[in-house]
């Protein structure tokens, strides 16, 4: 049964499945996204991130469920529905042979964006992702992170309301990474919404106001990093390497409560207070010195404990 649209959202999405042949690719998802936030898709390759998008943008449709865009049924796009949407793909949708500026030209053409006003776009999206300097180097000369900003750039040129971007910066130098970030940022001021996937989790957590956490076509959990992160662990935590026969007699000598997580050889004991855990690792070892990195928790932590599984396994 699908639940009443909320007309306020962005994006409604209510109980949508999707198969390929008979395999489950997403299995009753729902969402809402209200207007002006950045709402993140998280998880491992196959966990059904794409294909959710995929079905919001409209180039596939659910088995079942119901999707809505500006309270719009998305399987009856209209062009000017698709003219308030912005979409940046995995896969670099520009022609090799032209410069930026002629890839944006052409696509804004294609979005019918008067030619006075396609000038003005052009140079105003050209300066914002800083491409100046490569606007008109053919494409194929251009290395991976200004072919992602020109990505970027051809997302935005129409100047949408929403915001659609899968997998932004993977692949991505940290430097250009953190420069899509920073426009992500400023787009999102400007009051635009922006709905993302990704698998970097300090990428959910400096970016979103909201983030699901996928795997095997389901939603695990959702809400915001800071509360996941809250809600599900404990504020600090102690990585080292032990056996499992170890890891119980480490254990003992701790006290107070304690969150412990294990992933192959490496143990993670989530507390209040990490010097605890390496209170007791040293009461154990005698004092010799195992390396334990201690740290705050994190998103992916919570990745771990609520699906057991490390962003690079799949599914």
């Amino acid at each position: 049964m699908i639940d009443k649209v909320n007309l306020d959202s962005v994006v409604s999405v209510q109980n949508i499945s999707k198969d390929y042949s008979g395999k489950i690719a997403v299995r009753n998802l729902s969402m809402e996204i209200p207007a002006g936030i950045c709402f993140g898709l998280l998880g491992p390759n196959g966990a059904g991130k794409s294909t959710t998008l995929k079905m919001v943008y409209g180039v596939t449709s659910p088995n079942s469920g119901d999707i809505r865009v500006f309270g719009r049924d998305v399987t009856k796009y209209t062009r000017e529905t698709r003219s308030r949407l912005g979409v940046m793909l995995q896969e670099d949708v520009m022609t090799d042979a032209l410069t930026p500026r002629q890839n944006l030209e052409t696509f804004g053409r294609y979005h019918l964006i008067a030619k006075l006003d396609l000038s003005k776009r052009v140079d105003w999206v050209i300066n914002f992702m800083e491409l100046n300097s490569h606007a008109d180097v053919k494409v194929r000369n251009l290395s991976g992170g200004f072919k992602r900003r020109l990505a970027a750039a051809m997302a935005i040129l129409n100047n949408p309301e929403l915001l659609i971007l899968d997998e932004p910066t993977t692949g991505l130098d940290p430097a250009v990474r953190h420069v899509l970030w920073s426009k992500i940022r400023q787009l999102k001021a400007e009051g635009k919404t922006v709905l993302l996937t990704t698998h970097y989790m300090d990428e959910a957590e400096r970016l979103c106001d909201q983030v699901m956490i996928m795997a095997n076509g389901e939603s695990v959990i959702q809400g915001h990093p800071r509360e996941l992160i809250k809600s599900e662990l404990m504020p600090e935590v102690a990585e080292f390497d032990c056996s499992e026969t170890e890891e119980m007699k480490i254990l003992e000598n701790i006290e107070e409560k304690s969150l412990a997580l294990r992933s192959g050889d490496r143990l993670m004991v989530f507390m209040e207070d990490a010097t605890r855990v390496l209170e007791a690792i040293n009461q154990f070892d005698g004092g010799s010195r195992r390396p334990v990195y201690s740290r705050p928790a994190n998103l992916e932590d919570v990745f771990l404990s609520v699906t057991g599984l490390r962003l690079g396994e799949g599914q």
